[in-house]
Parts: C-alpha cells; sequence; structure tokens
C-alpha cells in the first residue's frame, strides 16, 4: 500500500514539475515576441538616415488611422521602400536559418550540425560566384545561388544513398555532406581566382560575406513564401522530431517511418537554407549558435524549441544588422559580424557544458 501512495506521489510531484516547467517556457516566449516587437521598431530608427522615434511613430499611426500626410516624401520612401523589406528579410532569414538549425542537430543527434552541414551554402555560393562572373543580374544570380544549393544538397543525399547503403546512414550523410561542400568551396576559390580583380572578384567577395543591402519588396515576397512552405511541415511534424532525437530504432518502434520524415526535414531546411543564402549571401553561425541558446533556454523539446529558435533568431539576425549599417560609417557585411559575434558566444557556451544539448 506504501508502495503505491509514493508512486502516486511521485506521478503528482512529475505533473507538478511539469506544469511548472510549461508555464516558465510561455513566459520566455511571451518575453521573446515583446522583444522581436521592441527590436522591430527600433530598426526603423537606426541607420545613416536616422529617422527619430516620434515622427516614425507619427507616420505609422498616419498611415493606420488615414490621417493626412505631414512629413517629407524622403522620409517615406527610406522607410517604406528601404527599411521596411530589410527589417522583414532579416527577421525571416534569422528564423529560416535557426529553424533549419534546430531541425538538423535533432535529424542527425548532433549539437555540432548546423544548416550548411550538406552542402546548401557552398552550392549556393557557387552558383552566385557563377552568375557574378557571367555578368548576369541580380535577379539571375539569386536564382543561379538557389538551384546550386539545392543541388548540392540533392548531390549529398545521392552520394551518401550509394555509399551507406542503409548502414549508419546519418554518418555516412554527414561525411559526405562535408566532402561536398569542400568541393563546391573549391569552385568558389577557382572562381575567384579566374576573376577579373577589379570588377569580377571585389563583387564575388562581398556577395560571400553577406548582406541585405540589395533586399526589396519583391524579395521579401519570395522569401516569405517559401520559408513558409519549408516552416510549416517541421512544425506541423515537431513532436516526431522528438521521437527521433532518442533514435531511429525507438521512432521505428513507435510506427514512424524514418526515412520519410528525414527526406522532409532535409527538403524543408536546404529550402529555406537555400533561399535564405541565394538572397542574403553566406551568413554564418546563425543556425549553429541560436538553437543552442534555444535549448538553454526552453530545453530540447521540439514542441516549444521550434517556436522559441524562431524568435530567437529573428530578433538576433535583425539586430545584428542594425549593428552592421549603424556601427560604422560604411556597412559591415553580416557574414564578418555573426562570426566576431557567434564564435566567442559560442566558446562560452562549450565552457558552460552540454546542457541542453540533445
Amino acid at each position: 500500500m506504501q508502495i503505491f501512495k509514493k508512486s502516486s506521489e511521485n506521478f503528482k510531484q512529475a505533473d507538478k514539475n511539469l506544469l511548472l516547467m510549461l508555464k516558465s517556457n510561455n513566459h520566455i516566449i511571451t518575453i521573446l515576441v515583446i522583444l522581436s516587437f521592441i527590436i522591430f521598431f527600433i530598426s526603423f530608427t537606426v541607420g545613416r538616415y536616422g529617422i527619430p522615434f516620434d515622427q516614425l511613430s507619427n507616420i505609422f499611426l498616419s498611415k493606420l488611422l488615414g490621417l493626412r500626410k505631414s512629413w517629407p516624401d524622403t522620409v517615406e520612401t527610406v522607410l517604406f521602400s528601404v527599411r521596411l523589406p530589410r527589417v522583414l528579410a532579416a527577421m525571416i532569414i534569422g528564423a529560416a536559418l535557426s529553424l533549419s538549425g534546430a531541425t538538423y542537430q535533432g535529424l542527425f543527434k548532433n549539437p555540432m550540425v548546423s544548416p550548411d552541414i550538406l552542402g546548401a551554402s557552398a552550392g549556393a555560393g557557387f552558383g552566385a560566384s557563377i552568375a557574378i562572373l557571367l555578368s548576369f543580374n541580380i535577379i539571375e544570380t539569386q536564382i543561379f545561388a538557389f538551384v546550386f544549393g539545392m543541388g548540392a544538397v540533392m548531390l549529398t543525399y545521392i552520394l551518401s544513398t550509394i555509399i551507406g547503403r542503409n548502414n549508419n546512414a546519418i554518418l555516412v550523410l554527414v561525411l559526405t555532406g562535408m566532402v561536398v561542400s569542400t568541393l563546391f568551396s573549391s569552385f568558389i576559390s577557382m572562381t575567384k581566382y579566374v576573376a577579373d580583380p577589379n570588377s569580377k572578384l571585389p563583387a564575388i567577395t562581398f556577395w560571400l560575406m553577406g548582406g541585405l543591402s540589395s533586399i526589396n519588396s519583391k524579395d521579401v515576397l519570395i522569401l516569405a513564401i517559401t520559408v513558409f512552405l519549408g516552416a510549416v511541415p517541421l512544425y506541423l511534424i515537431r513532436w516526431k522530431l522528438n521521437v527521433l532525437s532518442f533514435g531511429e530504432e525507438e521512432a521505428k518502434a513507435l510506427g514512424i517511418d524514418t526515412f520519410k520524415i528525414r527526406i522532409l526535414v532535409i527538403f524543408c531546411s536546404t529550402l529555406m537554407t537555400a533561399v535564405s543564402v541565394s538572397l542574403s549571401g553566406m551568413i554564418g553561425w546563425v543556425g549553429l549558435i541560436i538553437p543552442h541558446f534555444a535549448r538553454m533556454l526552453v530545453g530540447p523539446n521540439y514542441k516549444v524549441l521550434i517556436p522559441t529558435s524562431i524568435l530567437l533568431g529573428s530578433a538576433y539576425l535583425l539586430m545584428v544588422d542594425d549593428i552592421a549599417r549603424s556601427l560604422f560609417s560604411i556597412e559591415i557585411p553580416l557574414g564578418i559580424l555573426t562570426s566576431l559575434i557567434g564564435a566567442p558566444f559560442f566558446i562560452f557556451m562549450l565552457l558552460k557544458g552540454k546542457r541542453g544539448w540533445i
């Protein structure tokens, strides 16, 4: 009888702990939503053309309430044609890269995995380099980057299937991805070597550093639709990602088709990574450090980890972009800043230990 009482008390205590954790996670998500909104509005005021916050509030209120215009045309052009697309693009790309990183890390059960592990970033970089070398316009450059990014991942998957033959498929996939990434990085170096040092080489180098200076409203629309198509399936199968993180055998025992789930996760994550890289260039570390930080906040449960990663990623990249365009008189490439911030932060997390890792 006493054993039953003890087990009943243990169950009650576990329920209480679960409820406390859920409440805590809800509070964290609420704080992140508020923080994202604050950074969103601050982002419109920073830059080489400063817009005071009171004027910004007046413009937004006037647009919402249909009041008479009382500000210069220049301010409206900067706000809606330059800053708004850039702010939205930074938030969407940050969310896409962090979500891709979180799902890749769960799929491969490896905290060191990032969205470009299968060659998406290197392939996209090579596609853009070829397009710039051939003097294509910005739209054609983006198309080339997207196609080559998706093609690199397809090559990785085909080679891993041929080499692995279902034996330790995940390890073979990661190793093949590293080889394909190295191969396409070599192609990029070759492209830079044969490029004109006065015009093409600087353009290729600057694009590879990453940035959002050329983003327009059409790019944002394409980005939003593509990322939405990639993010929704991942959100819908978030409970299956929890099961996959325990191992493939356990997932199969629970009736989950691990092959189909792996294909879906790889396709959706690669889709989001490829479209992000094709529009912004190569922006590193976001998909590696943000999922780690999200796990430190809410734990490894993908039901909470996915929305937390999305909110953290969007707020982080938007904040970094604000720094990039306001710290100096010239704009700093995003890839440089994310590396400068990401590397020391990752070392700090390694020193703190593996709490929250899968």
